[in-house]
């Protein structure tokens, strides 16, 4: 009966060997995936940091692009609002020239108007021969040296149409 005890010893021994080496088999096994995933995880979170980091640098180079682009739109709003000021400023003096010169043909009409009215009553029958084609007395080229119609060689007229700054901004 020795034996067979001696047996179931030395058996169970055997067994409880054969576990052991299998339990460290496992625990390497397992010590050995642990591992695997542990350098995979730090590889992905690598991955992971430099995807993060490209997208970072192409948001950056996203803002710098439109930023340019804001102060060059910019600087062309204001280029555009100069050149718009100005020639409000300038369609402003043209139109006060415009103005001083109607009233001046206003006043070249009523004189007009005042000699034709008159022509009649203070000309009398000698002075038909005075008279052009278009009822323009020919005396009045005589009066002043000629002077009369002839605008650009009198010296008010020729003075130039100023325009205030106060003056322009109310049209």
């Amino acid at each position: 009966m020795a034996s067979p005890t001696s047996a179931t010893s030395s058996g169970s021994i055997s067994i409880s060997l054969q576990n052991s080496g299998s339990e460290e088999n496992r625990q390497h096994v397992t010590d050995e995936r642990k591992r695997k995933r542990i350098v995979s995880n730090r590889e992905s979170a690598r991955r992971s940091r430099m995807r993060k980091q490209k997208h970072l640098d192409d948001l950056n180079a996203q803002v710098n692009q439109l930023r340019a682009e804001n102060n060059h739109i910019l600087s062309n709003i204001n280029l555009v609002t100069q050149l718009c000021l100005n020639i409000e400023c300038e369609n402003s003096v043209l139109r006060a020239q415009m103005s001083e010169l109607n009233h001046r043909v206003q006043a070249l009409n009523d004189i007009i108007k005042y000699i034709d009215s008159n022509r009649i009553t203070a000309a009398g029958p000698e002075m038909e021969d005075y008279y052009d084609e278009d009822g323009m007395m020919m005396m009045m080229m005589m009066m002043n040296g000629g002077d009369f119609l002839k605008p650009w060689s009198l010296n008010h007229v020729n003075e130039p149409v100023m325009a205030n700054l106060p003056d322009v901004l109310m049209y």
